[in-house]
C-alpha cells in the first residue's frame, strides 16, 4: 500500500518558490552569453546557479528551520554572495584569455552533461511535509553540480583569477554538502 502526502499549506508555498528558482537559474544559465573564453563562460554560467542558492537559501529562512541549518543556509548565501563578487571582479579580465576550440567543445560537453544531471535531480528531489529536508535534498545536487562544474573547468587552462575561486568553490560546497548529508541522516 502506497503512502500520499498531503502536502500544507507552507509546504505548497515554499516548494512553489522553489520551482520559481529553479525555472529561473535553468533559463539564466541557458541565456548566458558564451564567448571563445573558457574562463568567461564558466563565470557567466556560475553566476545565475549561485544567485539560485542564494534564493534557495532566503527561500527555506522563511519557514524557521533547525538552528544548525538555519546557520548553514545563512553561510550559503554569504558564500555565494561573496563568490558572485569575486566573479564579477574576475570577468574584466577574464574573457580575454581565449581557449581553443577543442577545449570550449570539451568543457561545454561535459558542461552539458553535468547541467542535464543536476536539473533533473533537483527537478525530482523527493518533497514532503519537512522544508528542511527538502531543501536538502534540492540543494545537494545543486551543490554537486557547481562541485562538478568547477572540476570541469579545472581540466583546462583558466585564468589566474579565476582558479582560486573555483578552488573556493571545490573546498566550500564539497563541506556543505557534507554537513547536509549529516544533518538528513539525523
Amino acid at each position: 500500500m502506497t503512502h500520499i502526502c498531503k502536502f500544507t499549506e507552507e509546504t505548497k508555498c515554499y516548494l512553489v518558490r522553489y520551482y520559481e528558482i529553479l525555472e529561473e537559474m535553468i533559463r539564466a544559465m541557458g541565456d548566458a552569453q558564451l564567448t571563445d573564453s573558457l574562463s568567461h563562460n564558466f563565470i557567466v554560467q556560475m553566476i545565475p546557479h549561485h544567485m539560485a542558492a542564494v534564493e534557495m537559501s532566503k527561500n527555506l529562512l522563511r519557514y524557521n528551520p533547525c538552528a544548525p541549518l538555519r546557520s548553514l543556509a545563512e553561510n550559503i548565501i554569504a558564500m555565494q554572495e561573496q563568490g558572485m563578487e569575486e566573479m564579477t571582479k574576475a570577468l574584466k579580465s577574464c574573457h580575454r584569455q581565449l581557449s581553443s576550440p577543442q577545449d570550449l567543445c570539451l568543457y561545454e560537453h561535459r558542461y552539458r552533461q553535468i547541467t542535464h544531471c543536476m536539473f533533473k535531480e533537483m527537478s525530482n528531489a523527493c518533497s514532503d511535509n519537512n522544508i528542511s529536508a527538502n531543501f536538502m535534498r534540492e540543494m545537494i545536487p545543486h551543490h554537486q553540480g557547481a562541485i562538478h562544474m568547477s572540476e570541469n573547468a579545472l581540466r583546462y587552462c583558466v585564468c589566474p583569477q579565476l582558479q582560486p575561486i573555483l578552488e573556493n568553490i571545490l573546498v566550500s560546497q564539497r563541506q556543505e554538502v557534507r554537513e547536509m548529508n549529516r544533518l538528513l541522516g539525523c
